[in-house]
């Protein structure tokens, strides 16, 4: 897709501005950094998911001819403001962060850190790791969030005290914290539906399944200055969080940002560098840490698991009278599950008279979460879609236009309380009723067509761009956002188009926390929507001071120029009065070296922004085989309003990418526990889609422009994965008549509810044969 649009570069799709690096294997991701006299260290974690730690005995280890140094949590500094908190999308606080860096006399889950290990060789890191004796105390495991909320539940942590609006409570909880939030009288609305719908789902843990693992070299030098290069999201976050945790000024803490090799918003907190700095600092060596694969499944932060009931009511016309939902998520061994997210997303496309959601975030003997794309909306629309769903059949209506005629618009109101600004959830059904794959009959037999709907907030956050003038008339794009997803590809189009110069005429450096002004995460699909208005800003900023320049070589003794007086387009600046005197872009460039004006540096940065709310819609046809219950899928079609889209090619891999993201949480993807402990830590266990199991992931790209910022922009990165499992379940439900409310749909799962139906039809037929 190609828009049209005033703009040259705008919209258009431009190659990735590094793709050389990657394709050539010249880009250096975490695990390729390397330092003079560099040590390798390795992590001792806990086998048991709940245990005192009672002692550690690291002598053995030390005595090892190549070992530099171990750290134990006694090596953390003491803690003094618990209540700093951390992480952008899923907060935490920084007690809770400390002890999960490393474990404080208790270990809360399997692969908790409890030691490292600094040697002159992974291989002898690992044999110090054998001879470091640790004694434990082992308590009863909480594995799953609906136990850890029973009265009698064994406690995670007895200084853990449920938040709410209300008073606190007088006793310790594992239920962290309860959201309630909601508009008009529920029971009003169940009277007035003539159909009412209710059923629970569960969703399972899942890994983002990144390629890269987390990796990290950390040097302390002999100023006590701290470099660290990692694999992150956001450095100026984990400088904030390494800066809290090890009491160091962040003035003497560098973070340097690798190329990520996948994050998905779970290379948000800091992991491995904490321990790489101590043992940098005991051994005074630079320390390079590396994670294995079953490292990343048990100690790095996976999606969180839900149990969600929904209950809708409608009037015979398709009319939504009422939604409410009660969402449980198991938020691992610390609070901070997505219950946010969830509540925010969970009936987002929709409008209702009356609304409610109950939220709790529980702890349990599990890894502590972190974000997943669109972190909670994807369990909250599995729940939701599969209900609206149920409800539409119940009414005898078409599932695309009950969705039509409640969906929401600007004015309307979230279950949160916002009022919506200018949103495209209509615009998106109507592609989907005009959508070639809707209005081509899908024929066969154990065949369905499944659609639904998802949501993103919109996430916000501080960003700040600079954009530098060279004297030879290039430009520098500065900015210490960490490119994940193509960023430096769209802001250098947005620059070019902004200044209105070649494309080729501008590049772009990521820096480090020292050389950068502040950025927050890339994260939550705020980059490319923030940085359009902080690089607007720094662009206007640029051509204020170019105009500047430019007249006072126009002026002439008889008359000064103002920059009021000049015009600017097309890389060239002339007087308004008088077009015929003109200087180029680079000529006015040069005269900040010739007059000797200084440079011409614009920053821009953004902190608050109306929320541009990202919605997006699923279309799949599946074929099931009632034998053994895998399901094949035929036909898949992506719909997503982007609002104005930079770089279509970019747009579209963010939505095939997260369809497939989808197709694995839907069909495939779970930590299969026994008793608190991992049982699938490596991807030959844990089954993630391939492309045997895949068709052609189609787009349809709507745009209806933000509300807010310069050109419109939406976020693309979250809302692809939301829909996809709830329309794999209808079309599965289309296809064999077994409502699925469980993920993922396994051809197992699939497999036994064919045989509970036709056992049920069978008593049933039976039971009529006998009346």
């Amino acid at each position: 897709m190609t828009t049209t649009t005033p703009f040259r570069y705008i919209g258009k799709p431009i190659p990735k501005a590094d793709a050389l690096e990657r394709v050539t294997g010249t880009a250096r991701f975490g695990a390729d950094l390397k330092l003079p006299g560099m040590l390798h260290g390795k992590v001792l974690r806990s086998p048991h998911p709940h245990a005192y730690i009672r002692r550690i005995d690291a002598s053995r280890a030390l005595a090892l001819e190549g070992v530099k140094a171990v750290v134990t949590a006694q090596d953390l500094p003491p803690l003094e403001d618990a209540r700093a908190a951390f992480g952008g999308e899923l907060m935490i606080d920084l007690d809770h962060l400390r002890r999960l860096t490393i474990a404080h006399e208790k270990a809360l889950f399997e692969g908790h850190a409890v030691a490292a290990v600094a040697a002159t060789s992974p291989e002898i890191a690992e044999a110090a790791l054998e001879l470091i004796q640790v004694d434990y105390e082992v308590l009863p495991v909480v594995e799953n969030a609906l136990d850890a909320m029973k009265p009698d539940a064994p406690l995670l942590h007895p200084n853990l005290y449920t938040r709410t609006l209300g008073e606190k409570p007088s006793k310790p909880s594992n239920i962290a914290t309860i959201v309630e939030v909601g508009f008009g009288d529920l029971e009003k609305a169940w009277a007035a539906a003539d159909v009412v719908v209710e059923q629970s789902f569960e969703t399972q843990m899942v890994h983002q399944g990144y390629l890269e693992p987390q990796a990290c070299v950390a040097w302390v030098d002999a100023d006590g200055r701290i470099h660290v290069w990692t694999t992150t999201q956001g450095t100026f976050n984990a400088q904030r969080m390494l800066s809290a945790l090890l009491k160091v000024p962040l003035h003497m803490l560098n973070v340097i940002p690798a190329e990520v090799g996948g994050a998905f918003g779970g290379k948000i907190y800091v992991i491995l560098e904490p321990l790489a700095i101590l043992l940098s600092r005991k051994a005074g060596r630079p320390v390079k840490m590396v994670m294995d694969r079953a490292e990343v499944f048990r100690a790095t932060g996976p999606a969180s698991p839900a149990y969600i009931t929904v209950k809708a009511g409608a009037k015979r016309d398709g009319t939504l009278t009422g939604l409410y939902a009660k969402i449980v998520m198991d938020a691992g061994a610390f609070p901070g599950a997505p219950v946010q997210g969830a509540t925010w997303c969970i009936f987002a496309p929709y409008k209702a008279p009356a609304m409610k959601v109950e939220a709790y975030d529980v702890v349990t003997n599990k890894p502590r979460v972190q974000a997943y794309r669109a972190p909670g909306a994807t369990a909250a629309a599995f729940a939701s879609e599969s209900t609206l769903d149920m409800l539409a059949e119940r009414l005898g209506l078409d599932p695309l236009e009950f969705r039509l005629r409640n969906a929401a618009q600007e004015g309307d109101q979230n279950v949160t309380g916002q009022t919506y600004g200018r949103i495209g959830v209509k615009a998106i059904l109507e592609a989907i009723r005009k959508h070639p794959h809707w209005n081509t009959p899908l024929q066969g037999k154990n065949r369905g067509r499944g659609l639904a709907m998802g949501a993103w907030m919109g996430a916000i956050l501080t960003s700040s761009s600079q954009v530098v003038v060279n004297v030879d008339g290039t430009v520098q794009i500065v900015t210490g956002q960490v490119d994940i997803t193509g960023t430096r590809t769209s802001m250098l189009q947005m620059v070019a188009d902004m200044l209105q110069l070649p494309l080729d005429h501008i590049s772009i450096r990521v820096g480090d926390t020292n050389c950068t002004p502040y950025t927050d995460l890339s994260a939550g699909s705020r980059t490319t929507f923030t940085q359009s208005a902080a690089l607007a800003r720094a662009c206007q900023s640029v051509i204020a001071q170019m105009k500047a320049q430019a007249a006072d070589a126009l002026s002439k003794p008889d008359r000064r120029l103002t920059p009021e007086d000049i015009e600017y387009a097309d890389g060239k600046f002339w007087v308004k009065s008088d077009p015929e005197q003109v200087l180029p872009w680079r000529q006015v460039a040069g005269l900040t070296r010739t007059r000797g004006t200084g440079p011409i540096v614009g920053t821009g940065t953004v902190t608050r922004l109306q929320p541009a709310n990202e919605f997006s819609a699923q279309l799949c046809d599946v074929e099931v085989d009632p034998e053994t219950g895998k399901v094949k899928i035929l036909r898949f079609t992506a719909f997503q309003d982007a609002g104005r889209v930079i770089n279509p090619i970019q747009v579209e891999g963010q939505m095939q990418g997260g369809a497939v993201q989808g197709i694995g949480w839907g069909l495939f993807e779970y930590y299969a526990w026994d008793k608190g402990k991992l049982r699938n830590p490596t991807l030959l266990d844990y089954r993630e889609p391939t492309a045997l199991d895949l068709p052609m992931i189609d787009t349809c790209i709507v745009e209806v422009p933000a509300p807010d910022g310069p050109l419109g922009v939406r976020g693309v990165g979250e809302p692809p994965i939301v829909p996809g499992p709830a329309a794999l379940a209808n079309a599965i439900y289309r296809a064999v008549g077994v409502r699925l409310t469980k993920l993922p749909m396994t051809p197992e799962t699939v497999f036994w509810a064919i045989q509970e139906k036709k056992q049920a039809e069978h008593l049933q037929a039976v039971a009529g044969d006998g009346a």
